[in-house]
């Protein structure tokens, strides 16, 4: 047997033996468990994707989502339990937000998926703190000047999310279609959805 197969199966028999553990004080049901693990399979930006283009079309979404993003979450039929707080931080013409995990890798993974490598890496840690209109220059995103950019630091308490601005080009347009414009990288704040030429055909 190789190193790998007897890793892996090692790692089931921990993952067995705790399931069990948990089960038996009634902490937590193997139901439980197995749905709790399709949430993390299911868990992509496509889900904050479509949290975003919800809120640009349902006013009262909006507003729910910017008060309470767990509950948002969970109306959008995203599973919360156990996880940190979410919150939703919302760009305007006259503030731009950046999430950035300064310690380590805080990510709202139930909305966003696994965090993408650069959000882990040093670099973008430590230059989004005290250089963020240099980070997003790096991602060809220009902010004007008189423009606040604000940094918030997501934590292992709680979490954090931007709610870009609609961009110019897409009224009229579907939720459906309005998320599939919005990436991951605008709902951390590195980007912005491009706008759109009104000219175009509906895809």
């Amino acid at each position: 047997m190789t190193l790998a197969k007897v890793l892996e199966a090692d790692s089931a028999k921990l993952f067995a033996a705790v399931s069990g553990i948990l089960a038996e004080r009634g902490l937590v049901s193997p139901q439980e468990i197995v749905e709790r693990m399709a949430s993390t399979d299911r868990a992509s930006p496509a889900l904050g994707a479509a949290m975003v283009a919800r809120a640009w079309t349902d006013p009262g979404y909006a507003a729910r989502l910017l008060k309470d993003g767990t509950a948002a979450a969970e109306e959008a039929g995203i599973m919360m339990l156990g996880m940190p707080p979410l919150g939703v931080l919302e760009n305007t013409p006259d503030t731009h937000n950046v999430v950035v995990c300064t310690l380590c890798s805080c990510y709202p993974r139930a909305v966003l998926g696994y965090p993408p490598f650069w959000f882990k890496s040093t670099a973008y840690r430590a230059r989004t703190a005290r250089d963020p209109r240099g980070v997003l220059a790096d991602w060809g995103t220009t902010i004007p000047a008189d423009v606040r950019i604000r940094v918030v630091d997501s934590t292992a308490d709680y979490r954090w999310m931007v709610l870009p601005m609609r961009p110019a080009g897409t009224e009229g347009w579907s939720a459906e279609r309005l998320a599939g414009i919005v990436r991951a990288s605008d709902m951390i704040g590195v980007t912005v959805p491009p706008a759109q030429d009104a000219s175009a055909s509906p895809s």
